[in-house]
């Protein structure tokens, strides 16, 4: 449990970062969305850091338990995915990804970030201390 409650802190702190900037800053996910597959290192780098990330919490966090910490197992299995799918075909990503780029729906990504965020914050920050 030691485990999980740090992962969640991580998390909320990576999505609540990235929720103020969306929120101080509109056009913030407009510019990181263009600006992904622009620049082909940098999408491949993103496939690496994906895929560290990912493996690492299934290596060290691999739970099928019936409560919030599973939560974290799934990020771990959609990071290490994605991060597969952007190193072998980075183009065929941008095109599954290009529907959830639009204005009307990067509006909204910093009130999911915000969600999230408060969840995994709760666990990580409040829950994890009982």
């Amino acid at each position: 449990m030691e485990l999980s409650v740090l992962v969640a802190k991580i998390i909320a702190v990576i999505y609540l970062s990235a929720s103020i900037g969306g929120f101080l800053d509109r056009d913030y996910f407009r510019r990181i969305a263009d600006g992904m597959y622009k620049n082909a290192a940098l999408a491949y780098m993103m496939g690496f850091v994906a895929v560290i990330f990912g493996f690492l919490i299934l290596h060290f966090h691999n739970f099928r338990a019936s409560d919030w910490t599973v939560l974290i197992t799934i990020i771990g299995c959609l990071s290490l995915v994605k991060g597969v799918f952007i190193i072998v075909s980075p183009k065929y990503f941008q095109r599954l990804y290009e529907p959830f780029l639009t204005d009307r729906v990067l509006k909204n990504i910093p009130y999911v970030l915000l969600l999230l965020g408060v969840l995994f914050g709760y666990f990580g920050f409040v829950h994890g201390r009982g």
